[in-house]
């Protein structure tokens, strides 16, 4: 064996030749793909390679007709994007998937909501220590929103997709996915997201990254997987490549890269 290799204990998630057919169409065909404890990785390719169907396998929302998951070393495929979130694997998708007419306090606590008396419909809750810890985890992500107490719907872009990830991130996340984080935002909300996926690294939390976005995927990936036509067709160490090569990959321009 490589003295160099990894050992399978060092992934927090390793994907193992999963296969996905809708009808007669692969969509995806013995894919693989790991990601190390504390590493950012990036998952590239056109329209149609098969990415968004591989996080939603990953993730719970499609099951796989073949193959295997594994997570924090034990096989484990997610029957839905719950248990993979009780089990630390959070989702960011692109409709970031908030209450537009709820304020941030209550987007971060949806569906985990503290008491101060929990008894059915005559449940009180903890209004304080949920808003001492929504401030918490915006601080501790890089978040800056001033009052807590406005609608989603008011706040810009790149706040909005802050409170997201810091959502993701406040729950003892192992592993975040980031579904095209900043597809919809302009050049400096977009620097803003990118300095909390940074903050993310910083704090341990592992993040497999999706993005059309080479410049991004350059600057906040250590690794790159390449998915053509449902078949993954290698993967590079970002410092070690260049957008040249991850592009050829991508279109299968020169066949010497796989």
């Amino acid at each position: 064996m490589d003295e160099d290799k990894i050992n399978d204990q060092d992934f927090i998630l390793e994907v193992k030749e999963i296969t996905k057919h809708f009808g007669g169409v692969i969509a995806l065909d013995k894919v693989s793909l790991h990601i190390n404890k504390g590493e950012h990785v990036a998952l590239v390719g056109d329209n149609g390679a098969g990415k968004s169907t591989l996080a939603n396998i990953i993730t719970g929302v499609l099951q796989p007709d073949s193959g295997s998951i594994w997570f924090e070393g034990r096989e484990h495929i997610f029957t839905s994007p719950l248990e993979a979130r009780l089990n630390g694997m959070e989702t960011v998708f692109q409709d970031l998937a908030l209450a537009n007419d709820l304020g941030v306090v209550e987007n971060i606590f949806l569906g985990r909501e503290r008491y101060r008396l929990k008894l059915g419909p005559f449940s009180i809750l903890n209004h304080s220590d949920m808003k001492k810890q929504a401030r918490q985890v915006l601080e501790e992500t890089g978040i800056k929103i001033q009052n807590l107490e406005v609608p989603i719907r008011n706040l810009s872009g790149g706040q909005r997709q802050g409170v997201a990830i810091a959502r993701a991130a406040s729950w003892g996340s192992k592993l975040i996915i980031l579904d095209e984080p900043t597809a919809a935002l302009g050049v400096q909300e977009t620097k803003k997201v990118e300095e909390i996926i940074r903050k993310l690294k910083q704090q341990g939390i592992s993040a497999l990254m999706i993005s059309h976005n080479l410049t991004q995927v350059f600057s906040l990936s250590d690794n790159i997987w390449v998915l053509r036509h449902g078949k993954m067709v290698g993967s590079r160490i970002t410092k070690e490549t260049e957008p040249n090569e991850i592009v050829s990959m991508i279109t299968g321009a020169h066949s010497l890269y796989y």
